[in-house]
């Protein structure tokens, strides 16, 4: 019921509830009752049924206790001081990528994205980098169910050209997407990974497409750095990185 509620994005009635979890309406009216009771579930109107506040409380909690977001948020907010732009953390949540973190700019340019924010993981050079780690296989059958035509048209939906480029961004340990999501906007991020080698976060400049273009090797630099910033706090050396960028990455 939570995840049918957090993937709609919108009160729904208890039958609504019933139909899309498959389960009988007995139940989820019992479950419906045991959780507003626990303020798990909210009223949404006189029907509606709605995420309740006992979550955001268990979710700061957990983010809270989790290392690698809190040493990815300092590192965040220091590259955000050090380039003048606004920083990301993201992670996947299965074919989508989501926005943990974020410091803001301190200039004018916003961008569409926010904390919780949800994507499909082709629109975004996070996105391709958060797959890098796995067997080219592994990508391409990820990229062929969740990739989708963004807004702007310009983000690739070839789940072999996204698992080839996903592969070598990751190995390079940046990737840089221009226009893909949003109009003139850039994103220039790189992996955060495990002892394993999995990548399991991203760190992520965005910013104007033209400041990305006129400055790339530098800010490429600064967040390949940031990210192995955050795996060095957590013990966790970073590989060596490909000297090459590639301009497919673009």
């Amino acid at each position: 019921m939570l995840d049918v509620l957090t993937e709609t994005n919108r009160p729904m009635s208890a039958y609504e509830l019933a139909r899309a979890t498959g389960a009988p309406a007995s139940t989820i009216y019992k479950i419906v009752d045991e959780l507003l009771a626990r303020d798990m579930l909210s009223r949404a109107g006189e029907n509606a049924i709605w995420l309740g506040p006992r979550l955001l409380r268990y979710g700061l909690a957990y983010r809270a206790s989790v290392d690698l977001f809190t040493e990815a948020r300092r590192e965040m907010d220091r590259l955000c001081a050090e380039v003048g732009e606004t920083v990301q953390i993201c992670a996947r949540d299965g074919g989508m990528m989501t926005v943990v973190h974020m410091a803001r700019g301190p200039g004018h340019f916003a961008v569409a994205s926010d904390v919780g924010t949800r994507v499909p993981l082709n629109w975004t050079a996070s996105g391709r980098l958060l797959l890098g780690h796995l067997p080219d296989a592994e990508r391409r059958a990820i990229f062929a169910e969740c990739a989708r035509p963004s807004a702007t048209k310009q983000a690739a939906t070839d789940p072999a050209e996204l698992s080839e480029l996903a592969g070598r961004e990751f190995r390079e340990r940046i990737a840089i997407q221009m226009s893909a999501s949003e109009y003139a906007v850039a994103c220039i991020a790189s992996p955060v990974c495990d002892h394993a080698g999995n990548c399991l976060a991203t760190i992520s400049i965005v910013l104007p497409e033209s400041k990305a273009q006129a400055d790339e090797a530098r800010l490429a630099q600064a967040v390949r750095s940031a990210a192995t910033n955050i795996e060095s706090a957590l013990g966790t050396p970073a590989p060596a990185a490909s000297p090459v960028m590639d301009s497919a990455a673009r």
